[in-house]
């Protein structure tokens, strides 16, 4: 008799614990996330001129690196509710150089991404160097390997998840439950929770949530970018093969960049 009390004493114990912590649970459901995302230049340079025997490349790399630190930061902001969000640049307090060598296509993105889940769409305004696109199309589908692995990343815990994209770019994002809608920074959707670290280690770069704002958010806030050349991404993608053709071995890493 003794025994079966202290066995329902315990349960009860741990059923109110668990019902403190369910009530105790919270997710966000609209706010605003900062970015910081930092692209190590230094390593960005090496390969970019890795074969010229040219003595000017490695002199202006000598140059690059005495005037400006090793990683370039910028800052972003994705504002989300519900099911939509809106992807900017903070264009305040943006570090910057004005070296030729330091000109990397992905370094230097400035998207604007509307994403709708609910529609699995996304409009996206792209600044390819002197021209302006406005990029209409269904969201990037990405075959995503969920792992054990986690990390606390502005105050939440986050999974990790690893990933292909564009053929070859590796990618590592983390992403946390507490905050339920399926985006993240850039173009990347589709994991049970919202990404607030990702990495491209092969491409030097990293987007790292600094915090997390729960805030009401409008539609007005979410409005999709309307300035630029319409088109779709096979159809950018047509316009940017046509005009890499003589990149050379710049080509495709450019071409990546602006279909990212």
């Amino acid at each position: 008799m003794k025994t079966i009390i202290i066995r329902i004493l315990i349960l009860i114990i741990v059923l109110t614990c668990c019902n403190t912590f369910a009530q105790n649970d919270h997710f966000v459901q609209n706010g605003v996330i900062e970015f910081e995302k930092k692209s190590n230049m230094y390593a960005l340079i090496t390969k970019k001129i890795k074969g010229e025997t040219d003595s000017y490349y490695q002199a202006a790399f000598e140059s690059y690196k005495k005037n400006n630190p090793q990683f370039k930061t910028t800052k972003s902001i994705l504002s989300f509710s519900k099911n939509k969000s809106l992807y900017k640049w903070d264009e305040t307090n943006q570090s910057a150089s004005n070296s030729w060598i330091a000109d990397d296509a992905m370094a230097n993105l400035k998207n604007v991404i509307a994403t709708d889940l609910d529609t699995q769409t996304s409009i996206t305004q792209k600044n390819v160097y002197d021209d302006l696109y406005l990029v209409k199309d269904s969201l990037r589908k990405i075959d995503w390997k969920i792992t054990d692995e986690t990390r606390e990343i502005a105050g939440y815990e986050c999974r990790r998840a690893n990933a292909i994209v564009l053929d070859s770019v590796y990618v590592v994002a983390y992403y946390t439950i507490q905050i339920p809608f399926s985006g993240g920074p850039e173009s990347f959707t589709g994991l049970p929770g919202t990404i607030l670290g990702l990495a491209m280690p092969h491409e030097n770069m990293t987007w790292f949530a600094t915090k997390v704002t729960e805030i009401p958010v409008t539609d007005k806030d979410l409005a999709p970018p309307i300035k630029g050349k319409p088109t779709d991404n096979k159809g950018l993608n047509k316009i940017l093969l046509d005009a890499l053709k003589d990149w050379g071995k710049w080509a495709k890493k450019t071409l990546q960049a602006y279909s990212l």
